[in-house]
């Protein structure tokens, strides 16, 4: 008996050590995915790295998603548990397979099985003989006819050893060889840009081998299928730099690189070359606004007194000047490159096609607009203005290259629009564009200085200050308008309509804290008053920031525009319009589900369907499952479903009678059931 029980207890242990190790998820009766933790070694070393690899086993004409999954799909995702000290590396994914759906729908996964390996690093001290737990909290979509997304908690334990032994050694082997390498492809390359469309044409592969190109787009950039328009040749459709893998060879032949197409730099230099001349004359202007004009007439005479009248030590003066100017512009560039050192590089004109950019450059451009037109004024603080004034006051050279640093600071009145507006756009540039940027907008700042201390007689011909320079300023408030116009054309292409009404109106609250600013934060306003009026400013602008853009124009525009006047699905409203005595087609879909797109194309949005839509007066209900929807999740275990699509049809005066239709719809199943329909 004692023995028995010993024996029993073995069991059980052994059967929880196994269920905990994997997850298996089933769909009537059927085990689609057996997803388990494996490592590549026998036990943990103290402070040595090793991999742990997430194997998903799928069952015959089902697969999962890479990390880009293309039209439709999600990739897999893994939370790691881990003890305290333990590091996990990002996932280290596999070369994808390209799946072409019915109705041109790419995407990119893996059917049969994939280890997604991750690598593990222990901190250095452990006590040899513990067992270590690494757990992970893994999410993943599979699709055949219909998608079902699967989830589970799995479990690895590990002992502590001073000896690492290999595990796993021929799996580990056989899907890292197909882990894209960052080394320069044994290939030539030859890249070309046409309009919005990439083409490269790959040579040097070996017979009989075929390539093939999978794109990881940024997260908002929109990308064409990479088409093959002949062997080795590629074409690539999408208005900003194109990065992803590519992939030579079949089955245990096969390896992958990471590519990209060239960057700014060696790309043609025309486009470069002309913001620049106008970073130039950005610069040139800046010389008219008014509080500058004044100061060039008073700084060259100064010179020329300093000098006494001796051309050569004039013009060395103006050198030295113009040097402060640069001086102070380059510095405001290496401060921009060192904040972009942090972050990822973009290339020249990819960060519009992220609406969040075009919103905080939009909202940029349009305070310095109302600055030009004198609703707020930018202002040093006095004591700054004349702590800086009496430090550049020395005579000789030094004392005129300090004065060009600090008279373009004193000018931060009226270059702030233009300095702000260059910040923001120089924010997604190369560190080589930024600096050559700021180095033509000081040019541009500096020429009058070294024109007129190489040619003072040139004086007489330099405009006179006056009323006209405020009405210079107030109009080019102008071309900031005209850049916030066209910054609304673009956001309108990428959130519609609704998009652009949530940011004027968060424009809207911005005018007005602008305004409250400009009106009571004078310098003869009292410090009471200040701060009230600078607090309402903050309250304004936030909140409405936090509700136009946090709130709306998040979701503006990310359905697809179509003829159905979809209704979201909540249970309430579909009691309601049951209880209306209403005939309701309800869309259980996700924007990650294969079916469920070909579906709509071919199915649901067409004019047949929505003619009958119309004369039966039934109302197209869309259950939205792309996130997580407790309510969907639940409306669909009603009919004992776990994945989308899904339709049902609840009938007007028998909606106790739902009529279920098939995954796989098409026109005629869908007409055929409304035509039934009251």
């Amino acid at each position: 008996m004692p023995t028995m029980r010993v024996l029993l207890r073995l069991s059980l242990s052994l059967i929880v050590l196994v269920t905990s190790g994997l997850h298996a998820q089933v769909f009537e009766g059927q085990q689609l995915v057996r997803a388990s933790l494996v490592s590549s070694t026998k036990a943990v070393v103290p402070g040595q790295p090793f991999d742990v690899g997430l194997l998903l086993e799928m069952a015959p004409g089902w697969h999962s998603y890479w990390e880009y999954s293309g039209d439709a799909g999600l990739p897999t995702k893994i939370a790691w548990s881990l003890p305290e000290g333990f590091r996990a590396g990002p996932i280290q994914w596999p070369a994808p397979h390209r799946m072409i759906e019915p109705g041109d729908i790419w995407t990119y996964g893996y059917g049969d099985k994939v280890l997604l390996i991750t690598t593990i690093t222990p901190p250095a001290g452990l006590d040899p003989g513990a067992m270590i737990p690494l757990q992970a909290r893994a999410s993943w979509l599979v699709c055949k006819d219909m998608c079902i997304p699967g989830s589970g908690e799995i479990r690895l334990d590990l002992p502590v050893s001073s000896i690492s032994t290999p595990e796993n050694t021929e799996l580990f082997a056989g899907f890292r060889s197909q882990i894209p390498s960052t080394a320069k492809p044994p290939f030539n390359l030859d890249w070309k840009r046409t309009g919005p469309e990439w083409k490269v044409s790959i040579s040097g592969l070996p017979p009989g081998e075929k390539a093939e190109i999978y794109p990881l787009p940024e997260p908002d950039q929109e990308i064409g299928h990479p088409a093959e328009i002949g062997a080795g040749e590629f074409r690539m459709e999408t208005n900003g730099p194109f990065r992803g893998v590519l992939a030579v060879g079949e089955n245990g032949t096969r390896k992958a690189w990471m590519i990209s197409s060239p960057t700014a730099a060696s790309q043609p230099r025309t486009g470069l070359w002309l913001a620049l001349f106008y970073g130039f004359l950005g610069g040139l202007i800046l010389n008219l606004m008014p509080c500058v004009l004044p100061v060039i007439s008073l700084k060259v005479f100064g010179f020329i007194r300093q000098a006494g009248e001796k051309p050569a030590k004039i013009f060395a003066h103006g050198l030295a000047f113009a040097g402060g100017i640069f001086a102070w512009f380059l510095g405001l560039a290496v401060v921009v490159v060192a904040l972009k050192s942090g972050g990822t590089e973009v290339t020249w004109a990819f960060q519009f096609q992220n609406p969040w950019f075009n919103v905080v450059i939009g909202s940029v451009v349009f305070a310095f607009a109302l600055n030009l037109f004198g609703v707020f004024e930018v202002i040093l603080p006095g004591r700054a203005s004349t702590a800086l004034e009496s430090a550049s006051s020395s005579s000789g050279l030094g004392g005129s290259f300090f004065q060009g640093v600090f008279a373009t600071l004193l000018a931060t009145p009226c270059t702030a629009p233009f300095l702000g507006t260059a910040l923001g756009f120089a924010f997604s540039q190369s560190a080589g564009v930024i600096l050559a940027m700021f180095a033509s907008v000081a040019f541009g700042m500096a020429f009058p200085y070294l024109l007129l201390t190489a040619r003072p007689g040139w004086m007489k011909f330099f405009p006179r200050p006056g009323a006209w320079m405020e009405r210079l300023k107030q109009f080019m408030g102008f071309p900031l308008m005209a850049t916030l116009v066209w910054i609304l054309g673009i956001i309108g292409g990428q959130r519609g309509t609704d998009g652009i009404f949530w940011f004027l109106c968060f424009l809207l609250c911005l005018a007005l804290a602008c305004w409250i600013y400009g009106g009571f934060c004078g310098p003869l306003s009292k410090t009471r008053t200040r701060a009230i009026a600078i607090f309402l400013s903050i309250m304004i602008a936030g909140c409405g920031g936090w509700y136009f853009l946090g709130q709306k124009f998040v979701y503006a525009g990310t359905e697809e525009a179509g003829d159905i006047a979809w209704v979201p699905f909540s249970k309430p409203e579909l009691s309601a319009l049951q209880a209306a005595g209403k005939s309701v087609f309800v869309d259980f879909t996700a924007d990650w589900c294969i079916t469920c797109k070909f579906n709509e194309k071919t199915a649901i949005d067409t004019p047949a369907v929505r003619q009958l839509l119309a004369e039966k007066h039934v109302v197209p209900m869309k259950a939205d499952w792309t996130n997580a929807n407790p309510e969907i999740t639940a409306a669909l275990k009603s009919f004992g479903r776990v994945g989308v699509p899904f339709y049902v049809i609840y009938p007007a005066g028998n909606p106790s009678s739902p009529i279920v239709l098939p995954e796989l719809l098409t026109e005629t199943i869908l007409t055929d059931a409304l035509k039934k329909l009251p």
